[in-house]
């Protein structure tokens, strides 16, 4: 399913029933008064957060949303039927915005989370509200009124707990691919991730499970928009980790390792200083590519000295699934422990 974090919708709810003009009919009652009933209520649309939806997809599709109308009333005092409510279903981490006003209407932030945008209409009143002691027979009746109209946009900023960020094809699409059910799309050619991709970790043995996203590649100048720019590094707000992967098979140039790492973080730093502050795990990856892994680590050690940030790192394959359980166990613990 492609990904989509920003939608504009329109919504209108529904119009009440009028109300009817009616007057009581029976072969022994000539006179049987005024009957009218009241018109229905119009529909209601409701934002209800889903923790099982992680895409704006649904609604980039379908942009306009009208509730139910209310049933004009009826004879006998008979109320028209309420207009049915309608509800809209976006994941946790959306935003509401009214267009109009530009002002934040609400931010969903826990599953089940229930807003009513817009209100449906009223019913209006049968002639048999009208009666009176001068008034036996009323020819009067009220119209329903009309529903809200609103024209919003909705803005998503997943909750994951894992970033994943690097640049292009330093296989990060792979490895999303290799510990969750997420459909990556693996390639050898510049930019194969384009859009976020979500995976669910679990945990078969305590049933803990861990969300990771995988960001479009980044390159120099990714903040002024150059590449697939880094709009999409806003999901990583509040996340609690950051892997950070390297392509290990530069390892013979020192400066370009080096150059990667601060390049990526340069361009995070001007993006959002704010993601810097989490504590952030370097993957050197591809390391089916080299036989002495003992000399790697002592070349790679000298090479952190400049990094003082960086927590840990790790060896792994992707491709040959090396070193990819221990990483996932150390996640689990960082996390729950």
């Amino acid at each position: 399913m492609k990904f989509f974090d920003k939608a504009i919708i329109y919504i209108k709810s529904g119009k009440g029933g009028d109300g009817c003009i009616s007057f009581h009919r029976a072969k022994y009652i000539p006179k049987g008064g005024p009957d009218g009933g009241n018109g229905g209520k119009g529909g209601n649309i409701y934002f209800i957060s889903n923790n099982n939806i992680n895409t704006l997809v649904n609604l980039c599709c379908q942009n306009t949303y009208i509730s139910e109308n209310g049933l004009h009333g009826k004879n006998c005092q008979r109320t028209g039927k309420n207009g049915k409510n309608l509800i809209i279903q976006i994941p946790i981490g959306t935003k509401i915005i009214d267009i109009k006003k530009n002002i934040t209407l609400i931010s969903f932030n826990k599953n089940n989370q229930t807003f009513l945008i817009a209100k449906g209409g009223k019913g209006g009143l049968g002639n048999i509200n009208f009666k009176s002691s001068i008034n036996r027979t009323p020819y009067k009746r009220t119209k329903g009124s009309l529903g809200e109209k609103k024209k919003v946009r909705l803005e998503l900023i997943l909750k994951v707990n894992i970033g994943v960020l690097g640049f292009p094809n330093t296989g990060k699409s792979t490895f999303i691919k290799k510990i969750s059910s997420a459909n990556t799309k693996i390639g050898d050619y510049f930019f194969t991730t384009t859009e976020p991709i979500l995976g669910i970790v679990k945990n078969k043995f305590n049933n803990t499970f861990f969300s990771i996203l995988d960001v479009p590649g980044i390159i120099k100048k990714s903040s002024v928009g150059k590449g697939l720019g880094l709009n999409f590094i806003k999901h990583f707000k509040h996340c609690n980790l950051i892997l950070h992967f390297i392509d290990i098979s530069i390892i013979n140039n020192k400066h370009k390792i080096t150059n990667n790492i601060n390049t990526i973080n340069f361009e995070i730093q001007k993006f959002n200083k704010k993601i810097l502050l989490k504590d952030q795990w370097l993957i050197f990856n591809k390391i089916d590519l080299f036989d002495n892994i003992n000399n790697l680590k002592f070349y790679i050690n000298n090479i952190l000295l400049n990094f003082k940030f960086i927590k840990r790192y790790y060896f792994i394959s992707s491709k040959e699934d090396i070193g990819i359980k221990k990483l996932c166990i150390d996640i689990f613990k960082y996390l729950y422990n």
